[in-house]
């Protein structure tokens, strides 16, 4: 029985290292569950759980506290850099001849560094960084990650080094389901690693990038090259960009060449990481009490920086959510000017100890408002941030649900503007130069409060109110005539269900084909639709149960309303095809490329593998692209992309 266990464990963990390491899926999630619950029942029937088994793998019991562990050599952190000019002077210290010295250049990601410890081929134990020497034994929390083997063909002692991580794309898919959203992807895996109960890191999806073998009780590795193959070769996930450089100047390239494409990555990082590729001649530059002096870390334009909050002011949502907004000192930050910073709610002020007038820690990642980490100093002066009882637009009573608070007030004016604009949107009805200033003036000039209240509007109403002249006027008004006829995901994403974004409309327009259907749906039927749970089926079901959204829904199809569901067709240009995007495009964003994609048939995935079928390549494209040359894809560029569709 122990042999047909063995052969199980072997088969189980074969086709998890092709889903979660090289993203390239052999057998179907039916076909590994049937397996997985045979390997479950020869355990209890044995009593003997093999040390490899992917059983293991699944978030036990909590733990009580985290154990110190001292680690077999020192894990160093590395110097920083963050011009050219420090580039070339970190060659200059090391580079004693004339001749260009060989480096390599990999991303640096944003997350947590954990060091795994593997002896006579299995797995032993995880443990964070700590202070390089000392770490903390979070083998249990580890464990859940399906991204790392637990059985490898090095018989030798080991310590690899890797960076835990949390995509963006699970991590916003998280956060649109979870009652305490979660704060950014760096602090969100941080927190799942260091938490006592490893089924919460089970629930947010880690995954480790590896990039370094820390020891080796006996060593044949020469270069940083040879330590990412063997690396690869004992099944750990690592990130194929990869640059070998001949000299500094090649160097600065793939440091240029990193800057564009990390943007497109669905992994949060804030660097490149320079090596001397040669394990020799790192052994000869030896390490300073702090950092090795054969690595920098080159890191780009600071997304962190302390400024003053000088004031919060709460805003209402469409759903009624009051959300905090910190009003902050200017400050520069990642090429832009920051005047206002985001905090989540009440309970996000307190955990931070944020106070008017303090030194706050604000964070910007991807172009986005930045958001506050933390207070950094408290003066004597600083005033406590009050939690509000009424709405401060409409003074309505608070209330109060777990974590957040919520204005109950359907006509708070706030919430029916952010409801008309996101009615409106590119996402919804796509009403053209529809804006929310312009739902605003609406509101207050004209009593706009319900879409359908849009379709009644003619152009002598517009005449006459702030920045309408009789052009603008005609424009928009031709404009919600044009909106007419959404697709019906556009319908659905545009009535502003909770929890329903424009992934979820876009399956159940998919699932239901008309807004009838879906009206009459029931919660199983829901629930039947991928990536639909609980929560968001409850939502769905809240919303076309109230009488008011019906009969606003009917407004919308009696004034001539009249979504559409077109159904792709076997045949379409991209059916079948599953396509990733890389680079910048120049005529399309990003999104609008995908939608055309997937209107004609084909699937976007993000990341390259044997089962991608196309590539859609703009400018700056990088290691996506080169990937796909290395597995003979097809690739086409913009202009081809133009002429397909």
């Amino acid at each position: 029985m122990e042999q047909e266990m063995r052969k199980l464990v072997d088969i189980l963990n074969k086709y998890a290292y092709e889903y979660y390491v090289l993203d390239n899926p052999t057998v179907s999630d039916k076909e590994y569950d049937v397996l997985y619950d045979k390997l479950i029942k020869l355990e209890k029937e044995t009593g003997v759980v093999l040390f490899d088994s992917p059983t293991k793998r699944v978030g036990g019991e909590p733990i009580s506290s985290f154990k110190k562990h001292t680690h077999i050599e020192r894990l160093y952190s590395l110097d920083k850099g963050t011009s050219t000019e420090e580039l070339y002077a970190f060659d200059k210290r090391i580079n004693k001849g004339n001749e260009d010295l060989v480096y390599t250049v990999e991303y640096k990601f944003d997350g947590l560094t954990i060091c795994l410890t593997y002896e006579d081929g299995k797995f032993i134990r995880a443990t964070t960084r700590g202070n390089g020497v000392t770490g903390e034994d979070v083998t249990a929390q580890v464990l859940t990650i399906k991204s790392f083997p637990l059985s490898i063909n090095y018989k030798g002692t080991l310590e690899v080094q890797g960076e835990a991580i949390i995509r963006l794309s699970v991590f916003d898919a998280y956060n649109k389901t979870a009652e305490e959203p979660l704060k950014n992807p760096r602090n969100a895996v941080a927190g799942a690693i260091r938490n006592l109960d490893p089924k919460i890191t089970e629930k947010r999806k880690v995954e480790i990038y590896f990039y370094n073998v820390n020891y080796m009780s006996n060593p044949t590795l020469n270069t940083q090259v040879e330590c990412v193959e063997f690396l690869k070769v004992n099944g750990f996930k690592v990130h194929p960009f990869l640059r070998i450089c001949n000299g500094i100047k090649e160097v600065i390239n793939a440091i240029n060449e990193v800057e564009k494409e990390r943007k497109t990555l669905d992994v949060l990082t804030d660097g490149a990481v320079v090596k001397v590729n040669d394990f020799s001649l790192r052994k000869q530059l030896g390490a300073t009490d702090k950092f090795p002096r054969w690595a920098i870390a080159y890191k780009f334009e600071a997304e962190e920086i302390t400024t003053i909050l000088t004031d919060v002011k709460w805003q209402v949502g469409r759903t009624g959510k009051l959300t905090p907004l910190g009003l902050v000192e200017p400050v520069e930050l990642a090429g832009a000017t920051v005047q206002k910073a985001t905090l989540n709610n009440y309970g996000d002020i307190l955990r931070k100890g944020v106070k008017i007038g303090a030194r706050i820690l604000i964070r910007r990642s991807n172009e986005v408002i930045p958001e506050i980490l933390g207070t950094t100093e408290i003066y004597e002066d600083c005033k406590e941030i009050l939690k509000p009882t009424s709405c401060p637009y409409c003074n309505a009573e608070i209330v109060e649900i777990g974590a957040n608070l919520f204005c109950p007030n359907e006509n708070c004016k706030p919430r029916i503007i952010a409801s008309l604009t996101n009615f409106a949107s590119k996402g919804g009805v796509n009403i053209e130069g529809f804006s929310e200033k312009t739902a605003e003036v609406l509101y207050e000039k004209l009593n706009v409060k319900r879409f359908s209240d849009l379709y009644k509007l003619n152009v002598e109403n517009l005449l006459g109110l702030e920045g309408f002249q009789l052009k603008k006027a005609e424009n928009l008004i031709n404009a919600i005539e044009s909106s007419k006829n959404p697709l019906l995901e556009n319908f659905i994403y545009s009535l502003g269900i909770e929890n329903v974004g424009k992934k979820t409309a876009r399956d159940l327009a998919e699932k239901f084909t008309s807004i009838e259907n879906l009206i009459n749906a029931t919660r199983e039927e829901l629930l039947a639709v991928d990536e639909i749970g609980e929560i968001i089926a409850d939502s769905i079901k809240e919303f076309f149960a109230n009488e008011k959204n019906i009969g606003e829904i009917n407004s919308l199809l009696e004034v001539g309303v009249k979504p559409t569901f077109n159904k792709v067709q076997k045949g379409s240009t991209f059916s079948g095809e599953k396509v990733v995007l890389t680079g910048s495009l120049q005529s399309f964003t990003r999104d609008e490329a995908s939608k055309i994609i997937t209107d004609l048939g084909g699937e976007v995935v993000g990341s390259v593998s044997k089962k991608t079928t196309l590539v859609l390549a703009g400018e700056n494209a990088g290691s996506k692209l080169d990937k796909a040359r290395a597995l003979n894809i097809k690739i086409i560029y913009e202009e081809q992309f133009k002429l397909l569709i």
